[in-house]
Formats: structure tokens, sequence, C-alpha cells
């Protein structure tokens, strides 16, 4: 009788485990590889096939471009990616940025948030690497978070090797990118000392934060890491009030826990527009404010 009773435990348990392992199987080695953005740019996936649970129909990525035939936004992303922007070897400074472009969670705004913004940034000696993280299905609190602290990992790991100063590595998020700033802010780690992966074993803690109009759903904003990084936050305000409050939120929990913490809310200027002039309104010189404090707080040499 306890014969039976065993095997029909064990049934049961490889019923169980068939079933999860069913629901959140990882995507063969064929998973589609992420294209570059541009042509001749060196795109560098974020985790090996065997680490990604596929969500979706996990085919390739879809690009929206513009007439001109310019890539503006992805979606269908389940190979996430950074795509580096390096700054050219006479003028790069050894700081590093990686762009985390919004869009809701339900597609990735490379063009203006990604491209534009690496081109801006290298002009500056800045390197920069585009970011395509998992969004919808995906949950940002989880896969999102998680390809944001790998990117963060890997460019940290490979800092040598892409002529990066591994203590100026810094994360800037714009919208539903700041989202992703903001969590990294919450929830980075020193790394796995036993982890046979070297990745693995690297910090994901950025040494600088830029929040620009980020936004979320839910977030707790009580618990801030003693040792969280300095941080940036700006966004206009009376016409992109939800993002305003957010941003003077996360401010307040940051300058309560004594972290270095800069704002800027502007009177108007809109949700989005990501690094421009917008015509000349004050909130178009945000990006300035930016290298000011970031000179200011050791991340970027002076000129």
């Amino acid at each position: 009788m306890a014969l039976v009773t065993s095997h029909r435990f064990a049934a049961t348990l490889f019923i169980a485990l068939m079933t999860h392992y069913a629901s959140a199987a990882p995507p063969s080695a064929s998973v589609p590889q992420p294209e570059p953005l541009e042509a001749g740019k060196t795109v560098v996936p974020l985790w090996t096939a065997d680490r990604l649970t596929q969500k979706g129909d996990g085919g390739a990525e879809v690009f929206t471009r513009s007439k001109e035939g310019r890539v503006q936004s992805v979606v269908n992303i389940h190979n996430p990616s950074i795509e580096l922007r390096l700054a050219p070897p006479e003028k790069r400074n050894g700081t590093a940025v990686i762009l985390i472009p919004g869009g809701g969670n339900r597609t990735v705004v490379v063009g203006s948030e990604g491209i534009d913004a690496a081109a801006k940034l290298n002009k500056l000696g800045v390197s920069a690497f585009i970011l395509r993280y998992r969004i919808q299905p995906y949950d940002s609190a989880v896969e999102g978070l998680a390809d944001t602290a790998r990117a963060v990992r890997i460019v940290r790991a490979r800092a040598k090797e892409w002529g990066v100063d591994p203590d100026r590595i810094g994360v800037m998020g714009f919208s539903a990118g700041g989202e992703q700033a903001a969590w990294i802010t919450l929830k980075f780690d020193r790394g796995d000392s036993k982890a046979t992966d070297i990745i693995d074993q690297t910090s994901s803690r950025p040494d600088f934060v830029v929040m620009i109009y980020a936004g979320w759903k839910n977030m707790d904003t009580s618990n801030i890491p003693k040792d969280a990084p300095p941080t940036f936050l700006t966004s206009a305000g009376a016409d992109d009030a939800f993002h305003a409050r957010q941003t003077v939120q996360f401010f307040s929990a940051l300058f309560e826990a004594g972290i270095p913490a800069e704002l800027h809310i502007y009177s108007h200027g809109g949700h989005g527009g990501a690094i421009n002039p917008r015509g000349g309104i004050p909130f178009g010189t945000w990006d300035q404010r930016f290298v000011d404090w970031a000179r200011a707080v050791k991340m970027m040499p002076k000129e």
C-alpha cells in the first residue's frame, strides 16, 4: 500500500513539474537575434537563451520606421539587448549612460529617446548604450527590471573593453524608461560573489540616475536604500501633471533618505520630447542642467 501511495505521489509531483516548466519554458537557442537600429551598429543581447522566459509569440522584433526609413520604435521584444553608441575615441571621457526609452511599456521609443539622445551624449564625450527591454506582456517590475539590472552589469563588466570608467556608469530613463530608472534605484544589488558568470558577480548599482518625465502605476518609495545613487529628475509641470507629481514624490523620498538629488519642474512643456530645444522654452534646456549637475557630482569631467 505504501508503495502505491509513493508512486501516486511521484506521478503527481511529475505532472506538477511538467505543468510549471510548460508555463515558463525557456526559448530555444534559435530565439530571434535583435537587429541593429542602424546599419553597422553593434547589438549585445543581455541573456543567453536558456535564461529567458518567453511570453507571447516569441517572434522577431517589429520596427516602426519614419518615411525616411529611420527606426522610431520597437515592439515584440523577447530577446532584450543594448546597442553600443561609443563616443569617438578622441572625445571619450569614460562616462557611460544606459539610455532607457519610454513608450508606456507597450513600445520602446528608440528614435528620439535612444538614437538621438545617444548622438547628443556622444558630442559630450559620453558613451551611450540604448536598452531594448522587455515590455508587455512582460512585467516592468520583473522582466523589465531584470533587463535594466543586467544592462548595468554588462557595461560595468566590459568597461575596459568599451573605454568606460566602471565607477561612472549611469542610467537615463524617459517616461516608462524612467520607471526602470526608478526601479533600479530601489532594487539594485552588489552582485553575487558565488556566481559562476562574471556578469552575475558584477554590481547592478548605477553610479548615477537620470529620470526624465518618469511615470509608473505602482511603486513603493518608502524604503530608499541608504546607498542609492545620486539622481537628477525633471519634468514639465501643469501640462504633464501626472508625471510631475510622481517625479516630485520620488525626489522627496530621496531627499528624506539623504540621497543627493536635484529636481527641475518646468512650468510647461508637455510629455515626451527627449532632448530637444522645444522652441526655446525653459524645459528645452533640461539637458544643460543635467550636464551641470553631472559635473558637480563628478560623474562627468569638466570641460
